[in-house]
Order: C-alpha cells, then sequence, then structure tokens
C-alpha cells in the first residue's frame, strides 16, 4: 500500500499507480519497456543482473525482478501493464504473473475471476469498515 496520506491510502491490499508512484518506478518501467524488443528479451535472459544495471533501478528494485516478486515491484514504483513484460519473458501468462500476488493458484484465480473476481467485503476504504 501507498505510504501517503492520499483519500485512497487506507485500501486494503491495494497500491494505487499515481504521479508519485511513476515518479518512483520510472526506471523500473523503462527496464520493463526495454523487454518489448526480441534483442533486449535474450540480453536480459543471458545475465539478469548485468542487464539491470544498465537501467538505474534501485537495489530493491533489481532484487524483487531478480525473485519475481510483482507485489514487491507493485510496491516499488511498477505498473502491473509493464511488469508482466517480465513474466512474458519467462514464458508465463498475464493470469499466472498476477495469480503470484495472490493466494491461489493459476487456475483457482482464473475461477475466481471467471466468477466475478474478489469480493468487495474487506477489501473498501478502512474508514468505512469502522
Amino acid at each position: 500500500m501507498n505510504s501517503n496520506n492520499k483519500q485512497y491510502s487506507d485500501i486494503p491490499g491495494t497500491t494505487v499507480f499515481d504521479g508519485e508512484m511513476a515518479r518512483k518506478g520510472f526506471h523500473l518501467n523503462q527496464f520493463c519497456m526495454s523487454l518489448m524488443q526480441a534483442e533486449n528479451r535474450d540480453a536480459f535472459k543471458q545475465d539478469e543482473r548485468a542487464y539491470l544495471d544498465q537501467f538505474g533501478l534501485s537495489e530493491a528494485q533489481k532484487q524483487a525482478v531478480l525473485g519475481r516478486d510483482f507485489s514487491q515491484l507493485i510496491a516499488l514504483g511498477g505498473n502491473i501493464y509493464y511488469l508482466v513484460k517480465i513474466s512474458a519473458c519467462d514464458g508465463l501468462s498475464v493470469a499466472a504473473a498476477v495469480s503470484t500476488m495472490t493466494d491461489l493458484s493459476t487456475e483457482e484465480y482464473l475461477d475466481m475471476m471467471r466468477r466475478g473476481g474478489r469480493s468487495p467485503e474487506g477489501n473498501r476504504y478502512l474508514k468505512e469498515q469502522q
């Protein structure tokens, strides 16, 4: 969750990608966008750490990429639409990547989404739950 005092900062389990997060994740998201080109994907797969070192990422961002920790990547300013380019390098679907941010397998996640997604119960503003 964002560590700020914005109106939307108290939504459980939610990080809003706003201007502050865009600035925080600029280099991370630029790295992700580079993976749109085949030669860059090849270079990344060849030596992930060396490739990451070219983009000005923080050490925490680099470790989250190397660990494929998508929840941490979002907390560090990653935009999910860019982050899925990392999972695509690994041959994973968007659903497989996103399911890693839940306690569900990919199939369980897909089933939940087919049934309409997660319940809003417990996922509203904290102030609404008091």
